[in-house]
């Protein structure tokens, strides 16, 4: 699969998710994640969220945590929610924004928790545009707009959400962005 091999070589690839479609990368791949930011002219300091097929991909990104906070994650993955945990000491701050937490997500869509589980872990997670533009919705839109910028494109449907996935705070309880 052109997607794997280009993670596997440090590359940049797109791929649909629940709403749109997202670029990633290795996240522990510095120079694959720079380029990224670059594409989007995004700050690291916005931190990036992280995609996992399953939860045990993102344990060792995270600190241990409460076990009440588990009912929560489970009530809501695999789905269309981000949760900002507490980072492991040792997570870059390209992912963590320069912040102690993390924005992860257990994602529910097929392909993209696909490309994850034949990954072996979890991956960068950003919607396909530059900042400020319009997130791209089919494979067509991905090419035309990044296409020359990106090592690979997975195409699929994405999961039909109307907008971008909730994103939560587990230690404050707010919702930072609301979902579909």
């Amino acid at each position: 699969i052109p997607a794997l091999r280009a993670l596997a070589e440090g590359g940049l690839i797109a791929y649909p998710t629940e709403a749109v479609y997202g670029l990633g990368c290795d996240p522990l791949e510095a120079d694959a994640v720079g380029r990224l930011l670059r594409l989007k002219n995004r700050s690291w300091r916005k931190g990036l969220i992280l995609i996992a097929a399953e939860q045990a991909q993102l344990r060792e990104y995270l600190r241990p945590l409460p076990a009440e906070w588990q009912a929560s994650l489970d009530a809501t993955w695999p789905g269309p929610v981000t949760w900002i945990l507490p980072a492991a000491d040792w997570v870059p701050h390209w992912l963590t924004g320069g912040g102690r937490g993390l924005a992860v997500r257990v994602t529910a869509h097929p392909l993209a928790a696909s490309l994850c589980r034949y990954w072996g872990g979890a991956l960068v997670s950003t919607s396909a545009n530059r900042s400020g533009g319009s997130a791209a919705r089919t494979a067509l839109q991905v090419r035309s707009r990044l296409g020359r910028e990106l090592d690979a494109v997975l195409a699929g449907a994405t999961g039909g959400q109307a907008r971008a996935t909730e994103i939560r705070d587990m230690r404050s309880g707010r919702t930072l962005r609301p979902g579909a």
